[in-house]
């Protein structure tokens, strides 16, 4: 049976708003936090209430359909087969603590393991960065215009600086090497919204030594929308049931950052 995808990305997108208002009325109120697998990778119940509604919301009313979620609400999965619903209910887990500002939800929803739809909402900005495969990008409705390359030299790229300070990462000298020849770095504490940025031409390119699945599943949709290119710092397409390295960019830029910087490095 086919899928209305336009129909589908419309039903996402009244959830997400619907999941905006509840983290909205969640910031009104003492916030419990957790720490899970070290003291800077936090969760508070807000995570797992919005991850809960959209299991609940899918549950309901699309039985068949799988779901992933950074929060392991579901069972884990072992493939794409059929619909997907990859989520991050709240990306930037440590600005919604501290700043209540630069977060989103962000939500792809996979077929046959193809990315169908993209959704990543910057709650407290109210920008909602949707696509759906072959009918273009957005950003609250309105079209996001092709993208513009520009030179390394001249490029804006997000990466979080942490890593050039690391002694066991194994892509410190290329990752330094990389910034020194990019006009400038910058770091939103948000990998979707980072990722939406490149997409909208706000960033030329975006980097990350590990990400999960659910941290970029939905930006990619927008990226290819708009032609940009992501990878691993192989050059490999991205793993959407497990951690990977994420190399994002513009056309020539993410050329030139994997063959020339991280890539011959490994």
């Amino acid at each position: 049976m086919s899928v209305d995808w336009l129909a589908l990305e419309k039903k996402a997108k009244a959830w997400i708003y619907e999941a905006a208002g509840m983290v909205k009325q969640a910031l009104a109120n003492p916030i419990q936090i957790e720490c899970k697998s070290n003291p800077n990778d936090l969760v508070t119940e807000v995570d797992r209430a919005i991850e809960s509604f959209f299991y609940q919301k899918i549950q309901a009313e699309f039985p068949s359909h799988y779901f992933l979620g950074e929060e392991g609400i579901a069972d884990e999965l072992d493939s794409l087969t059929g619909t997907v619903w990859i989520l991050d209910p709240i990306d930037g887990t440590m600005n919604f603590i501290h700043q209540k500002y630069n977060f989103a939800i962000s939500l792809g929803i996979f077929h046959e393991g193809q990315g169908m739809i993209g959704l990543i909402y910057d709650v407290m900005n109210d920008e909602l960065f949707h696509a759906v495969r072959d009918h273009g990008a957005y950003i609250n409705n309105e079209a996001i215009v092709p993208v513009k390359e520009r030179p390394l030299h001249e490029s804006i790229i997000g990466l979080n600086a942490k890593w050039l300070i690391e002694e066991k990462n194994p892509y410190k000298n290329p990752l330094m090497a990389l910034v020194r020849d990019v006009r400038s770095i910058r770091s939103y504490g948000s990998a979707a919204i980072e990722i939406a940025y490149v997409a909208a031409d706000r960033l030329d390119g975006y980097i990350s030594v590990n990400l999960s699945p659910w941290d970029y599943a939905a930006g990619i949709i927008l990226l290819e929308e708009v032609g940009c290119k992501a990878s691993t710092f192989r050059g490999e397409p991205l793993d959407f049931l497990s951690a990977s390295t994420v190399i994002v960019g513009k056309p020539q830029l993410h050329k030139e950052m994997v063959s020339s910087y991280v890539g011959e490095e490994l």
